[in-house]
């Protein structure tokens, strides 16, 4: 790293788009479209980055615009070339469909989708869910199938006391997900999990499909599944990046 920062200058970006009008948190890319990427700026606006020959990449002047805030997270479906999610801190969820002129290809919206602003979400890879956090701190699953009805939260978690800034699903396990906050926890969750019958009093108060909390970073920033070693987690934050496993998954 250090020699790259002395020989930065001798670096040239591949390809650079200056459609954004204002800086950006929001990128991804196309597990289904390999090449194909996604960003999102503070303005509201979506631009579509579709790969072509000579390691460049033709990207559509006419964003996809519908949110009326900051687009904070983007979302490829993992199995639907043409399909994303957005969110935005205008607190909605939207899914779009490339396919469609970027006037009109805001194919589903779920407005006021958490109190405070969506964050961050992640699509999971062998489901039509959605999940999603919020700076209350909450997080949501949504059912893409109820998607459009605005009444497809299938289930709702409190338990971070702070905005949730990273969240992510299993990539084998369907139920399974983490999730990281400004409160310094890191979580994991199973949604098929029920409240059992013998469960001692003094835990009413914790969510029975809560399963682990990991702490011990200062701002956590980011946590992701490996995806070749089966419940590893690494998570980044100031104070350096963790990488552990559970007995829970």
């Amino acid at each position: 790293m250090s020699n790259f920062r002395q020989n930065a200058s001798d670096y040239t970006p591949f390809y650079t788009f200056s459609g954004h009008k204002a800086e950006g948190f929001a990128l991804h890319w196309s597990r289904a479209a390999p090449g194909q990427l996604a960003t999102g700026d503070c303005n509201g606006d979506i631009h579509v980055w579709k790969p072509i020959s000579g390691g460049r990449w033709n990207v559509d002047q006419r964003s996809y615009r519908s949110h009326t805030s900051s687009v904070e997270d983007i979302q490829w479906s993992p199995n639907e070339a043409n399909v994303f999610a957005s969110c935005s801190s205008d607190k909605s969820i939207k899914i779009w469909d490339i396919r469609q002129n970027p006037s009109s290809a805001c194919m589903m919206t779920t407005g006021d989708a958490h109190t405070e602003d969506v964050n961050v979400i992640h699509w999971n890879p062998t489901e039509p869910f959605i999940v999603s956090g919020s700076d209350a701190g909450d997080i949501k699953v949504w059912d893409l199938r109820r998607f459009a009805t605005g009444n497809a939260a299938v289930a709702v978690f409190r338990h971070h006391r702070g905005p949730i800034c990273s969240i992510e699903w299993h990539p084998t396990d369907s139920t399974v997900f983490a999730a990281a906050g400004e409160d310094n926890q890191l979580t994991q969750w199973d949604i098929a999990v029920e409240k059992g019958e013998d469960e001692p009093q003094e835990l009413d108060s914790v969510p029975p499909q809560l399963l682990f909390i990991h702490q011990g970073q200062t701002e956590i920033k980011e946590l992701h599944w490996h995806p070749q070693m089966p419940g590893v987690i690494l998570s980044s934050a100031l104070n350096g990046i963790d990488v552990f496993k559970t007995i829970s998954v």
